[in-house]
């Protein structure tokens, strides 16, 4: 950008971005591009509107477009929509594609795959609108459309040594989409898919009759330990299991037992629940280093994770099981957790609460006998 000469553009560029802050990104790169021209009086600089242009000719202007209202009133012969995915699609349908008619404008889109984090927060009415346009845009062959992949490890800006860092504290279906940004829908293996829970997700629940706090706990204690797994799940008067919260928790020992028992407060939950043979009594002599009256029930991991976590999927499959709102980590955890990866201390939670409200109490057996 800083090569390029501002008045050969001979065009108005609009980028358009769902927050703020890469709004505020991309508007400091190019002030910083055309700080000579702008110092020089050839650009007027408007700060206000996040605007630089020649007055009457060409100009670069940077907007946030969190929904579609947010573009209208502006005009661009090229438009870029940045982190596509998490627009909503009349930002183009019904906005950006008018915009570029009268001038026979270009669009780019620049997307990351939609992981279930980013599902959870996108504006879009289908959250794999842009991985199908994208699809589209490969398979055409009038020259109307250009597709380009990129991976992180194709950026020549980015730290190699920290993109190994950070994968290697990623699980299997985040490294696909987030660093070789591929469009995945389903991970082969894993026991949950996104259309399974998604399908019974609610938000609300009936009377619960039943509350647990699941931990599945950290193997090393310290500020700078793995994560705890702490679920919050319910058993309902109609039979059904809900998932109520998600207070996962990086930290010491105190750290996460203090927030587990404020989550047994907060859902006014009967008991909490914790692994065993990974630290179980472990987690049993320290929630009571926080509370002593708070009954605890440990439990034996006799199984492999697969063999535990099957009877819960299977109520996933019978759809008697719900989440309560999104919960995006532990959903990524379930969705992509396969044999060989790296622990996922919310599935494991999660298990354990299920298995303990629906599983071994029998409930599974009574709900699939009345459908």
């Amino acid at each position: 950008m800083a090569a390029l000469h501002f008045a050969e553009l001979e065009q108005r560029i609009l980028y358009a971005t769902p927050t703020q802050d890469q709004a505020d990104a991309f508007w400091g790169e190019i002030k910083r591009s055309f700080s000579t021209m702008i110092d020089a009086g050839v650009l007027y600089k408007n700060e206000s509107k996040n605007l630089i242009e020649i007055p009457g000719g060409p100009r670069i202007r940077a907007k946030t477009a969190w929904n579609a209202d947010m573009l209208r009133g502006d005009y661009a012969d090229t438009l870029i929509l940045d982190e596509f995915q998490l627009m909503n699609e009349t930002a183009w349908t019904e906005v950006g594609a008018p915009m570029l008619l009268d001038n026979d404008g270009d669009a780019v889109f620049i997307y990351t795959p939609p992981s279930l984090r980013t599902r959870a927060q996108s504006q879009a009415r289908d959250p794999l609108f842009a991985a199908k346009m994208f699809k589209s845009a490969q398979a055409d062959t009038t020259g109307r459309w250009a597709a380009f992949h990129f991976s992180s490890h194709d950026n020549p800006f980015i730290s190699q040594a920290a993109l190994q860092s950070i994968i290697s504290d990623m699980t299997t279906l985040a490294y696909r989409q987030e660093i070789m940004a591929e469009d995945i829908e389903e991970i082969p293996g894993a026991l949950w898919t996104r259309k399974m829970i998604d399908r019974h997700r609610v938000g609300v629940h009936p009377a619960l009759v039943r509350i647990v706090v699941a931990i599945d706990p950290p193997a090393s204690s310290g500020q700078d330990a793995a994560e705890a797994g702490i679920i919050v799940a319910g058993v309902g008067v109609d039979g059904h299991g809900y998932v109520l919260a998600d207070g996962s928790k990086r930290g010491t020992p105190a750290e996460w037992a203090g927030a587990a028992v404020r989550l047994y407060d907060l859902h006014a939950a009967d008991r909490i629940v914790a692994e065993k043979n990974n630290g179980g009594e472990m987690v049993e002599y320290t929630i009571r280093t926080v509370r002593t009256s708070i009954p605890v029930t440990t439990v034996w991991a006799s199984r492999g994770k697969i063999t535990r976590a099957e009877p819960v999927s299977a109520l996933y499959e019978k759809g008697i099981v719900h989440h309560v709102g999104n919960f995006p980590d532990m959903e990524e955890q379930m969705c992509s957790y396969v044999p060989g990866a790296a622990s996922p201390d919310r599935m494991d939670a999660l298990v354990w609460a299920l298995s303990d409200l629906m599983v071994t109490a029998g409930t599974m057996k009574r709900v699939a006998m009345r459908i």
